[in-house]
């Protein structure tokens, strides 16, 4: 087992998910987990060979986050890596998702990314290394509809991580975007819904969200998640992203050879019902 960046993690949306997949998994490897969430309460969790500290951190505001750091400081944490894992769904048209859900979409799954690495990457660079993991998704490669606006969350990430990762490198800081495909988690019991009774979309959309939800029930384990999320961390260079799962990774390559109205075809005919 290797261990570059050392063998403290701390962990976004640890509470459920492909967070508390991941937690669980790095804990029985050895580490020591710091696993942080909104409903989150002090505590430690000993698994296998490592454990899991629990801390309160909603990464929508800049004070919660400060104080979690601050409290993993004074415990003596120094986490190495930085794996996020916060995040939620929106199932809506485009047109009808308010521009306040559309906030709130971006404000957890991309701007609350930013505020923890702001606050997580002075540290890492003080250490002389470090490694940020992003969760992506497949969503964030090939946007979906009627989810559009969490397709541009994740969208948004692709662009930030790319650009994080070459600024940070010279700080031995590397950066990695992890995206999976449909997984079995509780994230899809959590989608919010942005569908309103009157709208033109609502069949095609409320179809579409039945599809999106089969298909997330029928998905891979998070434990397939969790330990490509450790292999990353085995890595002193880690590739710039790793699609998860031979299907996706061949979903992803089609789409690039694909000619885009061909693309936006297929698209549309595996999302949105004809009539």
């Amino acid at each position: 087992m290797k261990y570059p960046y050392g063998r403290e993690i701390l962990i976004t949306g640890a509470s459920s998910g492909l967070g508390r997949a991941a937690a669980e998994t790095f804990a029985r490897t050895g580490y020591t987990v710091w696993g942080v969430s909104r409903r989150a309460t002090d505590g430690c969790e000993p698994i296998g060979s490592g454990c899991i500290h629990t801390l309160k951190m909603d990464v929508c505001d800049e004070a919660s986050v400060a104080c979690a750091l601050e409290k993993i400081a004074s415990r003596g944490g120094d986490p190495g890596i930085m794996l996020h894992c916060a995040g939620f769904g929106i199932g809506g048209a485009a047109e009808d998702t308010p521009v306040a859900d559309a906030q709130a979409q971006l404000d957890t799954n991309f701007f609350g990314v930013l505020r923890v690495n702001r606050a997580v990457m002075p540290r890492f660079r003080a250490r002389g290394n470090g490694l940020v993991l992003l969760v992506g998704s497949i969503a964030g490669l090939i946007p979906i509809p009627y989810q559009g606006h969490y397709s541009a969350s994740k969208f948004a990430l692709e662009a930030y991580g790319e650009a994080l990762r070459m600024e940070a490198r010279p700080y031995g800081v590397r950066v990695c975007l992890l995206e999976p495909g449909d997984t079995k988690t509780g994230f899809t019991a959590g989608r919010r819904l942005c569908i309103p009774e009157d709208s033109p979309y609502e069949r095609s959309c409320r179809a579409s969200v039945r599809k999106m939800e089969r298909d997330e029930q029928n998905g891979a384990p998070p434990e397939q998640f969790a330990r490509v999320a450790l292999r990353m961390s085995e890595r002193r260079h880690p590739p710039v992203r790793r699609v998860i799962g031979l299907g996706y990774r061949a979903l992803v390559l089609v789409k690039r050879l694909l000619p885009a109205r061909t693309a936006e075809w297929a698209l549309s005919r595996l999302y949105i019902p004809k009539g």
